[in-house]
């Protein structure tokens, strides 16, 4: 085949190659979300795989989170708070990764996978209820256990194996608590996968690389809802930056 005649077929193969970039921007400008955030940053993973299930397309704005970006007037403009992630959807501006997921489920509740439901007062209590025990029963144990685990030696700081040793013995009776749960019901707010299961995901994900691991294997029912919850492709895809940040990242 002559140069000649390959050249429309090369043409064409760059067209198709290009064109979910085209597509993707065209939703991004229709929807206009812009997140701020950082893609190793458990907060805003929690965000990227609500986006994710919901098959959204957005704007990853990488804030670097190791040179105080986040503490810059820049983005203290976003968020006086000086955290991660930020959700702008045109002049409205939303910080605290929980707030987002229930605001994008919300807004897109027709689409994608339904992490809210509201079918009526008695499961709209429930999911309420798991989600406050996700962020007031496990979070603040598994953040510190991520922090000491994995997030210092990532900074060359020593690990307090004490305070590891604390976090661990209450996370034990908190998982013992969901054990009994998932005894009763598939997911922990109901039998559907919903937020109250999506909102535990950055944390495991990074516990599950440490010696805390044995705590979720050692629970049978727990060990079984984490490989599904973790297996999802929305969450494969949050955690791979190639894919969630389209290879803008900085750590």
């Amino acid at each position: 085949m002559s140069y000649t005649s390959r050249l429309p077929m090369d043409c064409l193969k760059m067209v198709f190659n290009l064109f979910p970039n085209w597509k993707r921007a065209a939703e991004v400008k229709r929807l206009g979300y812009k997140l701020h955030g950082n893609p190793f940053s458990t907060n805003t993973r929690r965000v990227l795989a609500v986006l994710l299930e919901k098959g959204l397309s957005y704007e990853p704005i990488a804030v670097d989170l190791k040179t105080g970006e986040h503490k810059k007037e820049d983005f203290l403009r976003l968020n006086p708070f000086g955290q991660v992630p930020v959700l702008e959807d045109g002049n409205l501006k939303l910080s605290e990764s929980r707030a987002i997921t229930q605001y994008i489920a919300y807004v897109h509740s027709s689409r994608g996978t339904q992490l809210l439901n509201l079918q009526n007062h008695e499961t709209m209590g429930i999911l309420t209820m798991w989600m406050e025990i996700e962020a007031h029963q496990f979070d603040p144990l598994a953040s510190k256990l991520t922090w000491e685990l994995v997030i210092k030696p990532l900074y060359g700081l020593e690990t307090d194996h004490t305070v590891v040793k604390e976090n661990e013995a209450c996370l034990e009776k908190v998982l013992d608590v969901y054990e009994k749960r998932l005894g009763e019901s598939r997911f922990l707010a109901c039998n559907t996968f919903t937020l109250a299961d999506l909102h535990h995901l950055p944390n495991i994900q990074f516990l599950l690389g440490t010696p805390t691991k044995r705590l979720f294997e050692t629970r049978p029912k727990v060990r079984n809802w984490v490989h599904e919850i973790t297996s999802r492709e929305s969450w494969k895809m949050a955690c791979d930056p190639e894919k969630s940040w389209f290879g803008n990242q900085r750590k």
